[in-house]
């Protein structure tokens, strides 16, 4: 290979060997593989998971995948960034080495161990949940030492025992950052026990247990495909209550309103426990916080009010909030394509329901919506939503603004969620 060096837009010049081979860029975290090369690490773990077991550079056999860290050349890089920082070069950070199986073992080991001291426990669990927050790696590399099956005897066993309610929840944290698999889902499904458990923690003076409970619930709801299952802890009394009530904390806890409306969606997704959101306050709280959520949670948020406005009960909740129908409206192609989808969604039921609510709408200008609505680029669902709206308040419109309704004509119906 050349040893010059290529010039950055930066207008400097990155010496050739602190650059990776594989993708040629500035390396964050060089490693040396058994041929002697060295590698960014992320390009060349890259490169093995694809299946590849020879050396990119020499090409000779890996003859094993351990990953040395290249802690003079990560010095000689940082010392380098440094030097050119006035080129607008951030220093690379020191990475974290990642967790060492046989580590991550002992601290399984010690966490589930009836005979070890509490305090001991307790501090496997909170190592074990330190070296998951360092990366996906670590959280990967835990997971595959059968971790979710450790955590999740961990906290339902010391749940049965009030002197040991610090180790179930230190253990419930650990285990909400993993996927679960679908048996392990019904695990907690399947038990009445857990699931009360975990709906007596909603209600715990911890903000982050109860939201981790959420979280815990949340996962075992997303994670199965049996609807008596998912039915079965939809029904359990004083969930719903317990998942709307973290929604009211502040927004200064974000994690708080992101999980809430996950597990709130989660559980509305079950069709015959709906009416038990709506009698918990869900169109309350869902229609306050709504400017609060951020994207992602804002779909989510919309697409649970367009469930519950399926229900007679949900329609009349959202109805009666003086602010629903115009915030409906107002987000309208504001947020994204699928939040649009959902508003109009929510609106198409209440407006099929209540002429308060046709009133309100035209009232909050949601004919320009409609209108700019159907020439977007949006989804065609949420097309054929606008133009069923636009058919159901065309009685509605001020007479000045109908002339070319016909337009808009459209016997379509609700496209289910």
């Amino acid at each position: 290979m050349p040893g010059s060096l290529e010039p950055l837009d930066l207008g400097v010049q990155i010496p050739y060997h602190f650059r990776c081979p594989i993708s040629l860029e500035l390396m964050r975290d060089p490693v040396t593989v058994s041929t002697g090369q060295t590698y960014d690490r992320s390009s060349i773990e890259s490169w093995v998971a694809t299946g590849n077991t020879t050396c990119p550079v020499t090409r000779a056999p890996l003859t094993d995948f351990t990953l040395i860290p290249n802690h003079t050349l990560r010095r000689l890089i940082q010392d380098w960034c440094v030097a050119n920082r006035s080129f607008g070069v951030e220093r690379i950070p020191t990475p974290k080495q990642p967790a060492d199986p046989a580590r991550v073992r002992s601290l399984l080991a010690q966490a589930s161990s009836d005979s070890a001291p509490t305090p001991t426990r307790l501090s496997a669990l909170r190592r074990l949940r330190g070296l998951a927050r360092d990366s996906d790696k670590n959280r990967s590399v835990i997971s595959s030492l059968n971790a979710r099956e450790v955590l999740l005897d961990v906290v339902f066993a010391a749940a049965s025992d009030s002197d040991s309610a610090e180790l179930s929840h230190e253990a419930l944290a650990v285990a909400v950052m993993f996927p679960f698999a679908e048996v392990e889902c019904a695990a907690v499904a399947s038990e009445p026990d857990r699931v009360a458990y975990l709906t007596r923690l909603l209600f715990h003076s911890s903000i982050e247990v109860r939201v981790n409970s959420a979280a815990m619930i949340e996962i075992v709801m997303a994670g199965m495909r049996a609807p008596e299952l998912r039915a079965q802890i939809s029904n359990v009394d004083e969930i719903f209550e317990g998942v709307i009530e973290i929604l009211r904390n502040p927004i200064a806890y974000p994690r708080a309103l992101k999980i809430g409306i996950k597990a709130l969606f989660s559980m509305c997704l079950v069709k015959q426990t709906r009416h038990k959101a709506i009698a918990a306050g869900a169109a309350e709280i869902l229609t306050d916080r709504l400017a609060d959520f951020e994207k992602y949670d804002a779909e989510r948020a919309l697409a649970t009010v367009e469930l519950l406005c399926r229900i007679p009960a949900g329609c009349s909740a959202f109805a009666g909030h003086a602010l629903t129908v115009p915030l409906l409206v107002k987000i309208i192609l504001k947020i994204s394509d699928r939040a649009t989808e959902y508003a109009a969604g929510a609106l198409v039921s209440l407006c099929s329901a209540s002429e308060q609510s046709k009133r309100e709408a035209v009232a909050a200008g949601i004919l320009t919506q409609l209108l700019l609505l159907v020439q977007s680029d949006c989804t065609d669902r949420a097309k054929r939503k606008a133009q069923l709206l636009l058919k159901l308040l065309r009685d509605s419109w001020p007479l000045d603004s109908i002339r070319n309704s016909d337009d808009f004509a459209c016997s379509e119906v609700v496209v289910p969620f």
